[in-house]
C-alpha cells in the first residue's frame, strides 16, 4: 500500500499552473528584452538623423559662401585677418541653414597651390580658411548635434603690373 508521502509525489494535479507560469515569466522577459532593443534603435537612428542634419546644413553653408565671391573681399575683413559673413547685414548671403561661419585670410602662405599643375607667373593666389559649425534644425538648443566642416580656398588673382 502506499503511503501519504508516495502519492503526494506522484499527484501531478498542480504541475500545470507551475508550467503555465514559467512560461508566462520567460515570455515576459523575451518582451521586455525586445521592447528595449527596439528603443535603443530608435534612439540611435535618431541620432544619426541628427548628425546627418548637422553635416548637411554644414556643408550648405559652405557652398553658401563659397558661392559668393563678395565674401573674399579683403574690405570686409577685420585686424585678424577674420569675417564673418552670415552676421554682416550688409552681405547679401542668405543664411538658410543657420550656420555659424567664418572665413580666415592666410596671408603668409603664397604661390600656386600644391599638385595642381599651376605655373603660371601673372596669376596671383590668395587663400582662405573656412569654417562652416552646423547644427541639426530639429533641436537647436545646445545638446543638439553639430557638425564642423574646414575647407581652404584659392582663389586666383590677376598680377599685379
Amino acid at each position: 500500500m502506499a503511503t501519504k508521502a508516495d502519492s503526494i509525489l506522484k499527484n501531478q494535479s498542480g504541475m500545470a499552473l507551475v508550467v503555465a507560469l514559467i512560461m508566462i515569466i520567460v515570455l515576459t522577459l523575451i518582451a521586455l528584452a525586445s521592447s528595449y532593443t527596439s528603443i535603443f534603435e530608435i534612439k540611435l537612428s535618431g541620432t544619426k538623423r541628427a548628425s546627418t542634419d548637422a553635416f548637411y546644413a554644414a556643408d550648405a553653408g559652405i557652398s553658401e559662401i563659397t558661392t559668393n565671391t563678395a565674401n573674399f573681399s579683403l574690405n570686409s575683413y577685420n585686424a585678424n585677418n577674420t569675417y564673418t559673413p552670415f552676421s554682416d547685414s550688409t552681405n547679401a548671403t542668405p543664411n538658410p541653414t543657420n550656420v555659424v561661419a567664418t572665413i580666415t585670410y592666410i596671408p603668409t602662405q603664397s604661390g600656386p597651390p600644391r599638385g595642381t599643375g599651376f605655373s603660371a607667373v601673372n596669376l596671383g593666389y590668395a587663400y582662405y580658411q573656412i569654417q562652416s559649425v552646423g547644427k541639426d534644425q530639429a533641436n537647436l538648443n545646445s545638446s543638439g548635434a553639430t557638425t564642423t566642416i574646414q575647407e581652404e580656398v584659392v582663389r586666383l588673382l590677376p598680377a599685379q603690373p
